[in-house]
């Protein structure tokens, strides 16, 4: 994983979990604490998306915020938090998904769809659990301007404005839609 290849925004997403699983005693940076951190954002991106893909963003906050309480907590000691291999993979497949995509950076939407992918973490499952699917799908638009793009029963968002323009589709479990570019 390069930090240099996320954004700012990503990259003040990926500190500000980390200061949270500090924050909290957690002596892990578990996917949780990012999706926290995303779900919580005062802009309500990560909200918006799982709202506009028919999802319930109250349903993911409020289950994240339980399995963030089950993790342990430690006391005393040097106050170290240490990046969970899980977190360390969630982090390498957003920036694989941002370069298949033909993206130089990871954006907070890379991030957002890596904890919907990150299979058998507890992020993963609270996002399904929320009625939250992913599916990538690749596609060229010639308007750079695109931030988002609604398709007949589900939401795609095209937050990128590079080329070709990477289109993330959020789903409900067992919907198929039709992308219309």
């Amino acid at each position: 994983m390069d930090i240099e290849k996320f954004t700012e925004r990503s990259r003040g997403f990926i500190q500000s979990a980390q200061n949270l699983a500090l924050r909290e005693g957690n002596q892990q940076f578990v996917p949780e604490h990012l999706l926290k951190v995303l779900i919580d954002d005062e802009e309500g991106l990560a909200a918006r998306l799982i709202t506009a893909a028919g999802g319930n963003a109250n349903a993911v906050r409020t289950s994240n915020e339980a399995a963030l309480k089950k993790l342990p907590k430690v006391q005393g000691g040097s106050g170290q938090v240490y990046l969970a291999q899980d977190t360390a993979k969630l982090l390498d497949n957003a920036e694989q998904v941002a370069k298949k995509a033909g993206d130089s950076f990871v954006t907070a939407e890379y991030l957002l769809l890596a904890l919907a992918l990150a299979a058998g973490s507890d992020a993963a499952k609270t996002l399904k659990n929320a009625g939250v699917t992913p599916a990538v799908d690749l596609a060229f638009h010639d308007d750079d301007r695109v931030k988002e793009r609604l398709a007949v029963g589900g939401a795609i968002v095209a937050a990128l404005t590079q080329r070709p323009l990477v289109v993330v589709v959020l789903l409900p479990p067992g919907f198929l839609d039709f992308l219309w570019l």
